[in-house]
């Protein structure tokens, strides 16, 4: 079975508008907030969160709710790919204004990331080839599983430590869509991932993949903005909340997922 390699780039939405600061890096967020514009940075090859179609343009359910969160906010918005194990680096050093991009909100993350109010929900399943005898967590054992670098499935996994020390092996990928690949052609044995990203691969590959409920808890995403983006916060706080209440974030998620996974 072909698959077709997709390749995602960045994301959108706004920027800081309360930025203090001198020498260069303040005039850095000075000329940013003069512009009115958001730089987003997302994993560039996340379907359906953010990819590029056939035409070569990028889409996808995270960049239709940065686009309109930018346009009621009045702000540009661009979008920069950056590698998933990096992004908090890429936030913190001012290369991205916020991560957008199916960011799971975890107690971890909140140490070094200012979230927004979650605007999606879905969660970590166990992904296996239709006819792999796989059932349950139990029959990992002594198998291969994949997950994403850095990832809510990650943690997943090594919240049972036990469990994940019975793994043949553990291998970690950049990106979601090589792991499905190689679940594919028999090189892993299963994946732990979003149930909104498994199901989108499987409606459009196609695949014989089959999706298992291993008792993962859901945890919801957010916008990712750096500790001191308070006042951008609390703006994009108030949009997402007008998305939401207005019907416009399940518009968007029915159009990707099929479902509404918004919140």
């Amino acid at each position: 079975m072909m698959w077709k390699r997709l390749a995602v780039v960045g994301a959108a939405a706004l920027v800081a508008m309360n930025i203090v600061g001198c020498g260069s890096e303040g005039s850095k967020d000075s000329a940013a907030a003069e512009r009115n514009k958001i730089v987003i940075g997302l994993d560039d090859n996340f379907p359906p969160f953010g990819f590029h179609d056939e035409k070569g343009e990028l889409v996808g359910f995270d960049i239709d709710m940065a686009k309109e969160a930018a346009k009621r906010l009045g702000m540009e918005v661009e979008f920069k790919s950056v590698d998933w194990d990096s992004k908090e680096t890429e936030l913190t050093s001012k290369r991205i204004d916020a991560i957008w991009n199916g960011l799971s909100i975890t107690p971890e993350r909140e140490k070094n990331i200012l979230f927004s109010r979650p605007y999606q929900n879905g969660p970590q399943i166990l992904l296996v080839r239709g006819d792999s005898p796989i059932q349950g967590k139990a029959d990992l054992a002594g198998k291969i599983v994949g997950t994403q670098q850095s990832s809510t499935g990650l943690e997943a996994i090594n919240a049972e430590p036990e469990l994940r020390d019975s793994f043949k092996e553990l291998k970690q990928y950049s990106d979601n869509v090589t792991s499905f690949m190689d679940l594919e052609v028999g090189r892993i044995d299963a994946v732990v991932v979003a149930l909104t990203t498994a199901a989108y691969f499987k409606q459009q590959n196609n695949a014989d993949f089959r999706i298992i409920d291993v008792g993962y808890p859901s945890i919801p995403c957010g916008v990712g903005m750096r500790k001191d983006d308070t006042e951008l916060k609390a703006k994009l706080d108030k949009v997402l909340e007008d998305m939401h209440n207005d019907g416009t974030s399940k518009k968007i998620s029915e159009k990707w997922f099929g479902m509404d996974v918004s919140m």
